[in-house]
């Protein structure tokens, strides 16, 4: 029986993955957590073999939760489902540490088989992203030039979506745990990469992006 850790701040989220886990005769879901800081806590207490991941959570994103648990758990296996478009965030989410990535848009047995791929050792993405993976592999482009956003660092595509999210520098700065000035610094580079002119355009620009990713 595989223990499976849920990290989700969508509470009906987390119960229907949960009971589509949980339904599998190997699988078993033995805790839930709604930030990655708790999620830290639990995994310290469950020892988990397989994290279950969201990229948007409050406070330290999923993807920074990622990085935590690969420098402190070098074999602890993690899978990220998410909403965020898998071009964007599918590679980073590997780069981190993460053996995979869904969509929450894909049927339960999609989300199944990528756990049990992952738990037996292999690696999950879906055909598109692995055949885009292996094309830039035998150019040597990244994927994370395909397009502008690609071109944002981690944490900057962090700040870029709290933007979008009408989310302000110094509350950001809180979220993040980071000085109000250094904020501001990812929000001039995100501009100077994005080759946007002002704060409007900044605001603009990621609201847009934040509605095309909730589809709305």
């Amino acid at each position: 029986m595989h223990k499976i850790l849920l990290v989700d701040d969508h509470p009906l989220m987390r119960k229907g993955l949960g009971m589509t886990l949980d339904a599998e005769p190997d699988l078993e879901v033995v805790g839930q957590a709604d930030s990655a800081e708790e999620a830290l806590e639990l995994i310290a207490d469950l020892k988990p073999d397989l994290v279950v991941i969201d990229i948007s959570l409050p406070g330290m994103s999923g993807l920074e939760l990622v990085k935590h648990v690969e420098a402190m758990y070098e074999a602890m296996k993690m899978l990220v489902v998410s909403r965020h478009d898998e071009t964007l965030y599918a590679e980073r989410s590997i780069r981190a540490g993460a053996k995979g990535y869904v969509m929450k848009l894909e049927a339960s047995d999609v989300i199944v088989e990528a756990a049990r791929r992952v738990l037996n050792g292999g690696i999950y993405v879906s055909q598109e992203i692995n055949e885009r993976l292996l094309m830039s592999m035998a150019t040597g482009n990244s994927l994370m030039n395909e397009s502008p956003l690609q071109l944002l660092s981690d944490r900057e595509l962090e700040v870029f979506e709290l933007i979008g999210n009408g989310v302000g520098t110094r509350e950001i700065a809180e979220r993040l745990h980071l000085a109000t000035k250094t904020v501001e610094s990812y929000r001039a580079r995100i501009k100077e990469k994005l080759n946007l002119d002002s704060a409007t355009e900044l605001m603009q620009h990621a609201v847009q992006w934040v509605q095309n990713e909730q589809g709305t």
